[in-house]
């Protein structure tokens, strides 16, 4: 099976893993806490695997062309928190919901969207230019967001020592991932280990998927409720994503493949690098990673939708 293959179908690989975790959950109560001590090191293996895939050491070609990079940044972290913004109005007065929300829709992502501009017909040498931008922006924009949106119940009943794990998990494999690049360029036969490599994301996030479902049955019987109100939100934003990234790339002038990739990156998020933070928040915050699982669902199908109109409507 080609990589490509896999790619376009890993949307039932991520639902295999969310209902084989529940029904194991449901069988073995007691496999919650194995599940929890799993997930660590699961993640930290996603995160290398994906960003050893980010071409971290060529910031520079990110600015090769002025007017995308604009876009990206207007779109990203100027528009999509305004809008997120927006959308958090109609959420009820629950900082795990809100936080959740806001953790999985601030921030763009950086590994799938590059996917899904080549399958859409996008500008896939832009796409990958741009992802380590993309990824330094929201880890320093971040903090910033939250500080200005969330509650002031999360400031005061969260504090370093509930994150600080999660920081870990995310700047490990992000260090690591860096002299791992700069041995895999020194040689070009090395090429093959990121080529290897590039398989895994997929899969360790199904694992991922599996063992947060199995570690918390309860709390996603409980947040079925929810679903009602989370669904049509996490469609409008894609619809809007999609309608903003049109209006900017009308008004920077933006080529037709490249409007697309902006497209593709306003309409995907992070979810990758959120859930460590979702998934160390101490007990009663369990609803934030459920909150970021549903919206990748919700997101990957979204996708589908994104790869028939893109091409045939917004940008023909």
């Amino acid at each position: 099976m080609q990589r490509l293959t896999l790619e376009r179908r890993q949307v039932w690989v991520y639902l295999v893993g969310i209902v084989l975790g529940l029904l194991l959950g449901s069988l073995w109560p007691g496999i919650g806490q194995f599940s929890e001590w799993l997930l660590w090191p699961a993640l930290m293996l996603l995160l290398f695997a994906t960003f050893v895939q980010v071409p971290l050491l060529h910031l520079r070609e990110a600015f090769a062309d002025h007017r995308f990079v604009l876009a990206v940044l207007l779109g990203n972290f100027v528009l999509l928190p305004l809008l997120v913004w927006g959308l958090l109005q109609w959420l009820p007065d629950d900082p795990a919901l809100r936080l959740g929300v806001l953790l999985v829709l601030l921030v763009p992502c950086t590994d799938w969207f590059i996917t899904f501009s080549q399958l859409g017909g996008g500008n896939v040498p832009r796409a990958i230019a741009i992802t380590p931008l993309n990824l330094l922006v929201q880890l320093l924009l971040l903090p910033l967001y939250l500080w200005l949106m969330a509650d002031a119940q999360l400031t005061t009943t969260l504090g370093l020592g509930d994150v600080w794990p999660a920081v870990l998990v995310v700047v490990l494999p992000l260090l690591l991932a860096l002299p791992v690049q700069c041995w895999i360029e020194a040689r070009a036969e090395r090429e093959r280990l990121r080529d290897h490599l590039a398989w895994w994301p997929i899969p360790l996030l199904g694992l991922v998927l599996l063992l947060i479902a199995a570690a918390q049955v309860g709390a996603a019987r409980s947040a079925l409720a929810l679903l009602p109100m989370l669904l049509p939100l996490f469609a409008g934003f894609l619809l809007l994503a999609a309608l903003l990234a049109k209006g900017l790339a009308l008004l920077l002038r933006l080529p037709r493949e490249q409007g697309r990739t902006l497209a593709f990156s306003m309409g995907t998020r992070n979810s990758f690098v959120m859930l460590p933070f979702a998934v160390a928040l101490p007990a009663g915050w369990e609803l934030v990673a459920l909150v970021i699982v549903l919206q990748s669902l919700v997101e990957l199908f979204g996708m589908l939708l994104y790869l028939w109109a893109l091409p045939r409507y917004l940008f023909r």
